[in-house]
């Protein structure tokens, strides 16, 4: 992605609620607009205090102002109570890890959609001016469960735009996949197994590809969420994509690897905009937004944004790692993997 805006303006003396804020995003979200923004207020929201201890470490109370909040977005009446006299609301909070959600789906679904839905109210009750959720690839065609509750999740945000009444709170969300160097994904996972001597690398397709976006990339795309949406959009940044097996040269020169089969659940190519979706979406130089399909969208205001920066797509296209047109050269792949720490 190659925004050029910076985007804290919209941060300038407000408070700010990110939920799930201890993760790998959150915890870059937050540092970055401390840094960069000045804001009113951050509160951070998350159920582990042992993670909000160490990032209390990082960020004091007494230094910086940011308020650490321990809940769940399943408890409605502790969001509640954590959203009064907030101004925006950044939703990261989910669980996402797949073969988890399959094994335990109702806790998946209590999180990712009944947690989505109380974020909401939460918004509403308080009068919060803007929300913007995080949501995945996944979500686009879903084939496992957390992709389907991140496409339910995301509906409900859309809905939210019609639910808000007098408070004028507006939700919009954001739609990237797997970030480079965050726990879980494969980077990470292969510096551990040639730090440790290993040279054969299990890899679940030969043909497997992925999109790749930085942790950096995933904050500015939210702030340019927060300070441009209308409301009920869907924004989806234009990233280059990697075969998984072009980077295994990069971890050990005789780098060889082992095919050990594509999990359940998961998928050959990500898929951003699907082509039924892709009807609805808007060009907008860098990234493309997916306009809702619902009476409410205001087409006046919005209108505006596209004859000045965007343009309706020519025709129906899916958007996907496969048959993307961005690739990484040889020296990105090498930087990219220089820059990730384990």
């Amino acid at each position: 992605m190659q925004l050029t805006d910076t985007f804290y303006d919209i941060y300038h003396n407000k408070s700010v609620l990110v939920t799930g804020a201890t993760g790998s995003f959150g915890k870059k979200f937050i540092g970055t607009i401390l840094n960069y923004a000045k804001p009113k207020k951050v509160i951070v929201f998350s159920r582990d205090e042992l993670k909000q201890y160490e990032m209390a470490q990082q960020f004091p109370e007494d230094l910086y102002p940011i308020r650490y909040f321990i809940g769940d977005v399943r408890d409605k009446d502790r969001l509640v109570r954590a959203c009064n006299g907030v101004d925006l609301i950044v939703h990261a909070a989910a669980m996402k890890h797949v073969t988890a959600a399959e094994y335990n789906p109702t806790e998946c679904i209590a999180t990712n959609v009944i947690g989505a839905q109380n974020v909401i109210d939460a918004a509403i009750e308080n009068g919060v001016k803007r929300v913007v959720a995080l949501s995945t690839d996944k979500a686009a065609n879903p084939i496992n469960l957390y992709g389907a509750t991140k496409l339910c999740s995301d509906r409900l945000f859309i809905a939210g735009n019609n639910l808000s009444g007098k408070t004028k709170t507006r939700f919009s969300v954001v739609r990237y996949g797997n970030v480079a160097g965050s726990r879980g994904s494969v980077i990470p996972f292969f510096k551990k197994l040639a730090q440790e001597g290993e040279t054969v690398f299990p890899i679940t397709h030969e043909g497997m590809t992925r999109f790749v976006i930085s942790l950096a990339d995933g904050v500015q795309l939210v702030n340019l969420a927060m300070s441009t949406m209308e409301g009920g959009e869907i924004f989806i940044p234009k990233l280059p994509s990697v075969k998984i097996v072009d980077t295994l040269s990069h971890f050990h020169p005789n780098a060889t690897y082992k095919v050990i089969g594509i999990r359940p659940g998961e998928k050959l190519h990500e898929v951003m905009i699907p082509m039924e979706e892709s009807r609805n979406a808007i060009d907008m130089g860098d990234y493309y937004i997916l306009q809702p399909t619902l009476h409410w969208w205001n087409t006046e205001d919005f209108q505006k944004k596209i004859e000045a920066h965007g343009k309706p797509v020519d025709k129906a296209f899916e958007y996907d790692s496969g048959s993307n047109d961005w690739w990484m050269s040889h020296d990105e792949i090498a930087a990219l993997i220089e820059s990730i720490k384990i």
